[in-house]
């Protein structure tokens, strides 16, 4: 049994899930209103994690012929390891889908429940069995996806996502769109040639490894000055900032050592960094609000 349940949590991609609750309740934090009613706080981020582990279930079964074919996957994700049929998988990302969307609904609105069922759909309908199979930049459209939970949070709190009621929300957005590109493509410079035998067009395949790296630097130029956007730094205070630029000038380092060194080994180093990163980033911004006080709550 052990066994069996660890095969299907390992369908849900546990580490970008554990990313996108953090993410969600970030923004549910700095808005600061389900602080008071904490059990419904909990309940919607039940609701996030089900929607990042439903997305990522579903992935895995629409992306089962890539995964035999990358020796990465073909030796640790549970299709191709005959350790869930691919049926079952179809079937457990379904059920997981409209239980987050029918805990979204209920436990706050149906602006959330939305976003939760379109962050599904987008990534598996548009970046999984579209995008993925066609473009070098699929990961940067696809991004999205993985960025939409602090829009899920903030909704749940307040019912609104518009740039003006939800400008926060959409910072945070975009710092996890930006920093995807640089994270995922250092883990594509290493299985670069996995991807060139599953026929998938990863940028390091399709424009080379020098360009790859390049952009790596672009993105990591372009995410850094988003994270210390004002709103950000009114809310987390000296302690998000302080956080936030360690976080920043070891982002660069990693950079520069990959652009430096140009090898595998520095490459996945910027990669798990870069989970680092982002996890501590969010934190950081929790406390922040916490102890400076949640200032768009309502």
């Amino acid at each position: 049994m052990r066994s069996v349940i660890s095969s299907y949590i390992n369908l849900t991609k546990p580490t970008i899930v554990l990313l996108f609750a953090l993410t969600g309740l970030t923004a549910m934090v700095v808005e600061g209103s389900l602080l008071h009613s904490q059990f419904k706080m909990w309940i919607v981020l039940a609701g996030i994690v089900l929607t990042a582990a439903s997305a990522n279930a579903l992935n895995m079964y629409f992306d089962r012929d890539i995964d035999e074919l990358m020796k990465r996957t073909r030796r640790k994700r549970s299709i191709p390891l005959k350790k869930v049929t691919p049926f079952n998988a179809l079937l457990f990302g379904l059920v997981l889908g409209v239980i987050a969307t029918a805990v979204l609904f209920f436990a706050a609105n149906g602006l959330a429940a939305v976003l939760g069922i379109g962050t599904i759909v987008f990534y598996v309908g548009f970046y999984t069995l579209y995008l993925k199979r066609r473009t070098p930049y699929n990961i940067v459209i696809g991004g999205a996806a993985g960025a939409t939970a602090p829009l899920i949070g903030w909704a749940a709190a307040t019912g609104q996502i518009s740039f003006v009621d939800a400008g926060v929300a959409w910072i945070l957005f975009l710092i996890i769109f930006m920093w995807t590109p640089p994270h995922f493509w250092a883990l594509a410079l290493v299985i670069k040639e996995d991807y060139r035998e599953a026929n998938v067009p990863m940028l390091p395949v399709v424009a080379g490894s020098e360009r790859t790296r390049i952009e790596i630097l672009i993105y990591t130029l372009l995410l850094l000055p988003i994270t210390f956007a004002p709103p950000l730094i009114k809310i987390g205070g000296m302690t998000y900032l302080a956080g936030g630029a360690l976080l920043g000038l070891l982002f660069l380092r990693q950079t520069y050592l990959l652009m430096k060194f140009k090898t595998d080994r520095s490459a996945y180093a910027l990669f798990g960094y870069s989970i680092v990163y982002l996890l501590a980033l969010f934190i950081f911004l929790i406390i922040g609000s916490l102890v400076h006080g949640p200032v768009l709550s309502t």
